[in-house]
C-alpha cells in the first residue's frame, strides 16, 4: 500500500511578523516531484495570498529530490515573488543538499531565485549564497 500524500510531503508555515516560512518535509520520500508538487504548489500560492509585504522563504533542506514539476513550481513561485515584491528574489534554503542545489544550478534557477544555507540567513539581510 502506498503511503498518503501527507507522509510522502508536507508543507508547513511558519507566518511572523516579517516573513513567512515554508518548510518543506516528509516523512517516506522527502520528493518534490509529479505526485507530490501540488501540496507545495497550493502551499506557494496561499502563502503569496497572505504575504502583505512580507518576505517568503521556502525551506527545502528536507527534500532529498527535486524533479522537474518542483523546479517548475519554484521558478513559477520566483515569478510570482517579483509580482509581490518587485525587485526582491524568492528565498530558498537549501544547506549543502546536492539533491536540491545541482538541479537548481543546472536550469539556472540559482541565478533567479535567492538561495541561502540556512533559514537563519534567509531571515536576515545577509547576501544569498551561490
Amino acid at each position: 500500500m502506498r503511503p498518503s500524500r501527507e507522509q510522502l510531503l508536507t508543507v508547513t508555515a511558519d507566518d511572523r511578523d516579517a516573513v513567512v516560512v515554508l518548510t518543506v518535509d516528509g516523512a517516506v520520500d522527502r520528493a518534490v516531484d509529479a505526485l507530490t508538487v501540488p501540496r507545495l504548489r497550493d502551499a506557494l500560492r496561499s502563502a503569496f495570498d497572505r504575504l502583505d509585504g512580507r518576505v517568503l522563504v521556502v525551506d527545502l533542506t528536507a527534500v532529498r529530490f527535486l524533479g522537474s514539476p518542483g523546479l517548475r513550481a519554484l521558478a513559477e513561485g520566483a515569478t510570482e515573488a517579483a509580482r509581490h515584491r518587485g525587485v526582491e528574489p524568492l528565498r530558498v534554503v537549501v544547506d549543502h543538499n546536492r539533491p536540491v542545489i545541482g538541479p537548481l544550478e543546472i536550469v539556472g534557477l540559482d541565478g533567479v531565485l535567492a538561495p541561502y544555507h540556512d533559514v537563519g540567513a534567509a531571515l536576515g539581510d545577509d547576501a544569498p549564497t551561490s
